[in-house]
């Protein structure tokens, strides 16, 4: 299995609470991890589920 490339938004400025959620795509999956613990679980969904979810969050 290859190493997701994690990426988080120009906006999430360092020295900031930290309060980001980073994104990767791999495998056919998109990956949300919490980025003040990247170690933890992470939420896994297929490329439609997270439209579907940046649409409603965009609403």
């Amino acid at each position: 299995m290859r190493t997701p490339l994690w990426r988080k938004s120009s906006h999430s400025a360092e020295g900031t609470s930290g309060q980001c959620v980073e994104v990767a795509v791999l495998s056919g999956s998109v990956r949300l991890r919490d980025s003040k613990n990247p170690d933890a679980e992470h939420l896994i969904l297929t490329p439609h589920a997270f439209r579907t979810l940046l649409t409603n969050l965009k609403r």
